[in-house]
């Protein structure tokens, strides 16, 4: 008896292990319970007009030019781009490690499902490599369809909630009862330690009545702020999840805008940087053109275009909240674009930022 053995031969690739072994998601960053962000991903183009900052060595690592050849398998590219992207993020993550930063959280960002994990993660990713994030929120969105459930419309002057006895009990329901836990929970699945607070718990914030009160109803200003109840908790690893509602010396409920309050909390706890979350791509020099960013800008620069009329609407607000931030010893604040995914991580570990950084 005999036998005839042919031996088979294998391809070097085939169309599916190469568009694979280029395209799909690999753990790129090495911390546990973390999901590897997009923009560590070689597909990730957050817009055409904004490009995130990857170092030359980066960009050698995901050029077709530069591909290992067939031989080489997806673990080996894998490792190649995790060194690399490590290397690149390593003078950032010494920069900021241990120190604290306030985010506050609205918008876009808020309202999809995919910008919300992106934001989560990143927040997670940060704390991690020991950055000690504080995570500031409103919730307008959820609010007025909370109203609208109860038969209430939603009123606004100045870009300011009327807020009525009715309304107040419903916006205080949402952000601490809905929103809030819902933030943590999403958290710590991520692999974080989240702990929610309003301003009325350890009497994190005092409010006091707007000036505008007799028209707005209970929307407030931050009167005074006691961050005793943060420090352990930010000591500890945990993020405090911060919903923006606080009460007056008599026990009265008052609707504080979320910018306000992570401005206050950033200046009482000496952050190294304030971090507002918008629906914009930051300040722009011309305010019709989108393509004018401007990436950074010092109080002067800014109080100047506020002059030129260049600073308007809802960016003034805004801005002045970076500014009084500033003037109370926060290192720097930026207003970022959070319909970028990832923005946070853009803004945070890459040269190029996510919008605008305003300096002291």
């Amino acid at each position: 008896m005999s036998f005839s053995l042919t031996p088979k031969t294998l391809p070097l690739s085939s169309s599916s292990s190469s568009s694979s072994s280029l395209s799909s998601p690999s753990p790129l960053f090495p911390f546990p319970s973390i999901t590897s962000p997009p923009f560590l991903n070689s597909s990730f183009n957050p817009t055409p007009n904004r490009r995130p900052f990857i170092a030359p060595s980066i960009k050698a690592a995901l050029s077709t030019s530069q591909l290992p050849d067939l031989q080489s398998s997806k673990s080996d590219l894998a490792a190649q781009l995790r060194v690399e992207i490590l290397s690149e993020s390593l003078p950032f993550i010494q920069k900021f490690r241990g120190k604290t930063i306030v985010v506050k959280y609205g918008g876009a960002a808020m309202k999809s499902p995919d910008l919300q994990a992106s934001v989560i993660n990143d927040l997670v990713l940060l704390s991690c490599v020991g950055l000690r994030p504080v995570f500031v929120h409103g919730g307008g969105p959820e609010i007025n369809h909370w109203l609208g459930r109860f038969g209430l419309q939603p009123n606004f002057l100045n870009g300011l909630r009327v807020t009525d006895q009715s309304t107040m009990e419903i916006v205080t329901m949402v952000l601490v009862g809905k929103v809030n836990k819902h933030l943590v929970s999403l958290i710590n699945k991520a692999g974080g330690t989240a702990v929610g607070l309003s301003g009325m718990d350890g009497r994190l914030l005092t409010a006091r009545p707007n000036p505008n009160s007799s028209q707005l109803g209970f929307v407030g200003d931050v009167a005074r702020v006691d961050p005793s109840i943060l420090r352990p908790l930010i000591d500890n690893n945990h993020i405090p999840v911060i919903a923006s509602v606080a009460s007056d010396d008599t026990g009265q409920s008052y609707n504080i805008n979320a910018d306000t309050v992570a401005g206050e909390l950033a200046a009482a706890l000496s952050a190294e940087k304030l971090i507002l979350l918008t629906d914009v791509t930051g300040i722009l020099e011309n305010r019709e053109d989108p393509a004018s960013l401007v990436k950074e800008i010092d109080i002067k620069g800014v109080k100047k275009m506020e002059d030129d009329g260049k600073i308007a609407g809802g960016m003034i607000p805004k801005v002045n909240c970076c500014v009084r931030s500033l003037a109370q010893g926060v290192k720097t604040a930026s207003i970022i674009d959070g319909r970028l995914p990832h923005s946070l991580l853009l803004e945070i570990l890459t040269d190029e930022g996510a919008g605008t950084m305003i300096t002291g």
